[in-house]
């Protein structure tokens, strides 16, 4: 049985502030405003923007984008991830809260760097 991916972002949200990363949770889609004669969608947030955003103790942009089992990232998700990782962040797909241990806690990358240099440029994003 698959953990739903609601569960699954509780539990890395839990985590994160556990392990003291400063992340938050970032919303986006559209709503229908307006009455039935007149209504329209306001969009919010930038599509395909990552469900969870966060900023590391050395100044990298974090962007985790959470998925089910058995879930996979649109187009619009991977570019972001893409875009993020490019500019020296990182950005991921987590279905677990040991893709974020993967991520973010290995010597000589992540969140504690261990005594080792910073990679340049970043890890490319993993999208699976």
């Amino acid at each position: 049985m698959s953990t739903p991916e609601g569960l699954v972002l509780g539990a890395i949200m839990d985590y994160l502030k556990a392990r003291q990363i400063y992340a938050w949770r970032n919303n986006s889609g559209a709503v229908k405003v307006g009455t039935p004669e007149a209504s329209r969608y306001v969009r919010y947030g930038r599509k395909g923007s990552s469900d969870i955003l966060g900023i590391l103790d050395d100044g990298r942009f974090l962007a985790i984008e959470v998925k089910s089992a058995k879930g996979k990232a649109t187009p619009e998700q991977v570019e972001f991830l893409a875009d993020i990782t490019k500019r020296g962040g990182v950005a991921f797909v987590a279905r677990s809260i040991e893709d974020i241990d993967a991520h973010l806690f290995q010597p000589g990358y992540g969140h504690e760097f261990f005594g080792e240099k910073k990679p340049k440029g970043g890890k490319k994003c993993s999208t699976k």
